[in-house]
């Protein structure tokens, strides 16, 4: 895609600045494409935070701004990358703007993106070329190009996870593609298929609708839960591997415990601890946002010294300090009831607290009223319930 070079010039003049300010400006040379300059920075300024080694490339054109929202981060395309690891031939059917393709193709010989939106296809095509990364770029569907491609070591799919209507849709079933209808012709092209969906998904659900999976990886970037990611196979057996994952760091589940976790009708192989004597505890554990969607809390019993709260109260105590959880730590420094003299005592005394709460029926506004304590400060208020069904407020100060 060309982009003359007084709409380039205006880019770099307006790199930093607010683009709505910008628009409301407008460019005064008629020869600025000025919706395609307010795009381009906007894109910029997005990428320095998503994309910072594509943002230090210059000349590099950014698509509109909802592939932009849509484009994996940089920190999670190279987390697949790890798990493509090299091959004889790569092809990503679902291409976009290209950010996983080009991580995830380097350590293949062969390698092709396909992508149906000429415009991103073009533009994808000319960023690949500026990089430096030497590939064939196919405009065209994902079906079509499956149908008549030579088998390969590694497919990669996007699905699309929007309606025509522009609305957000989540099952399988209702993605572009449908992954359910081309699954036969998958496995058959290719000897590991890794697929990306939505992370509101129930990953065991997918896992019995896809039959063929052997990992799934759910990717979460600073406890926030963005990708949920299936390796399938054709090998793959009654072994599961499961990777819950916060910013690189992968808590994971061994094979043995795939029955548990593949079936939602079994009972746990592994047992929740639960504290006899929660009032003692020191120490306070929340698991991190990957951890929390693939519900492994009996396997954190299993791991680490905690107890969990109660059974729905997805809160870890422990008499000492760990080092290596999976999630935040904190130190207990009081418990309270909700009795009304001992929330005098323990919790007016702060002026300000950081509010959560975990099976617990007050909202955290509600409960901040209550308390009358305003946000923020280093004070951090866990209120949930306990295996007794009481409902507790431990306040504590966090460690990491």
């Amino acid at each position: 895609m060309k982009i003359n070079e007084k709409t380039w010039t205006f880019i770099k003049r307006h790199a930093d600045e607010d683009v709505r300010k910008v628009a409301l400006q407008g460019a005064k040379d008629p020869e600025v494409d000025l919706t395609m300059a307010l795009q381009q920075i906007a894109g910029r300024q997005t990428a320095r935070k998503k994309l910072s080694s594509w943002a230090a490339v210059e000349g590099i054109v950014y698509p509109p701004h909802l592939n932009m929202e849509q484009c994996s981060s940089e920190q999670t395309a190279r987390y697949k990358a790890q798990l493509a690891g090299e091959g004889e031939s790569m092809v990503d059917l679902t291409g976009g703007f290209g950010v996983d393709f080009y991580w995830m193709s380097q350590g293949f010989k062969r390698r092709c993106y396909v992508e149906q939106d000429v415009q991103l296809c073009a533009i994808s095509s000319e960023n690949f070329r500026l990089l430096g990364h030497h590939c064939d770029a196919v405009c065209g569907s994902a079906s079509d190009y499956l149908r008549e491609m030579d088998p390969v070591s590694l497919i990669y799919l996007d699905p699309a996870r929007r309606n025509e209507h522009g609305g957000r849709t989540y099952s399988i079933a209702d993605c572009t593609p449908n992954v359910l209808e081309l699954l036969p012709l998958l496995m058959e092209k290719g000897d590991r298929v890794m697929l990306k969906l939505s992370p509101m998904l129930d990953w065991r659900k997918a896992v019995n609708d896809l039959q063929h999976v052997s990992e799934v990886h759910i990717i979460s970037v600073d406890n926030e839960c963005k990708e949920l990611l299936l390796v399938l196979s054709r090998e793959a057996g009654e072994g599961l591997r499961l990777c819950c994952v916060n910013n690189g760091n992968s808590f994971e589940v061994l094979s043995r415990h795939v029955n548990a976790l593949r079936i939602t009708t079994e009972g746990p192989s592994i047992v929740i601890r639960f504290p006899a004597n929660w009032d003692e505890a020191a120490f306070l554990y929340e698991p991190n946002a990957s951890i929390m969607k693939a519900g492994c809390f009996a396997e954190l019993c299993e791991r680490y010294p905690v107890e969990q709260v109660a059974q729905n109260s997805h809160l870890f105590l422990s008499s000492v300090e760990i080092d290596d959880f999976p999630g935040r730590s904190f130190r207990i420094e009081a418990i309270s009831s909700m009795n009304k003299q001992e929330i005098s005592q323990k919790v007016s005394v702060l002026k300000s607290a950081n509010i959560s709460v975990r099976n617990f029926p007050l909202t955290v506004d509600q409960l901040r009223k209550k308390l009358k304590l305003k946000d923020g400060g280093s004070a951090y208020i866990f209120a949930t319930t306990v295996l007794n069904g009481e409902h507790k407020l431990f306040i504590c100060r966090k460690i990491s």
